[in-house]
């Protein structure tokens, strides 16, 4: 009777075994899928801030040469916050993904580009598309 017992507990309990072995198969792929679809989300998000970030820095690098050679007073509060945004921009961390306030500094740096272009008197549009990205004027 005892033989037949645990051939009865095998098929009550087949139910749960097979639910959990389910469960860990399912973990284990759904965690090696999360792992890449992480890092393509990483890669794209990473890639539109840097094609950002640099299209800041060399509408500001080329502001600066032109504005060095001015010397009226608003060029020199152009030049101010010309400085400023090249510091915030020089200062971005872009080897660590972890930084705490990656994305406020971004905040910053946009703000201080959006300054920068009204005391130019220029509305710029920045674009990020299948082409490639870029400001507009």
């Amino acid at each position: 009777m005892a033989g037949s017992q645990d051939i009865f507990d095998a098929i009550v309990m087949a139910d749960e075994r097979f639910h959990g072995e389910g469960y860990r198969e399912g973990y284990e792929e759904g965690s090696s899928l999360g792992v890449m679809e992480g890092r393509q989300h990483g890669t794209l998000h990473g890639a539109k801030i840097g094609s950002e970030i640099g299209c800041y820095q060399g509408f500001a690098f080329a502001w600066k040469c032109l504005l060095h050679s001015c010397t009226t007073e608003k060029d020199s509060r152009k030049m101010k916050v010309l400085e400023s945004l090249i510091g915030m921009i020089q200062k971005f961390p872009y080897d660590d993904p972890t930084y705490d306030k990656l994305h406020e500094d971004l905040d910053k740096i946009r703000g201080k580009f959006k300054q920068f272009c009204s005391l130019l008197n220029v509305q710029p549009d920045f674009k990020i598309s299948a082409e490639g990205s870029g400001l507009s004027f």
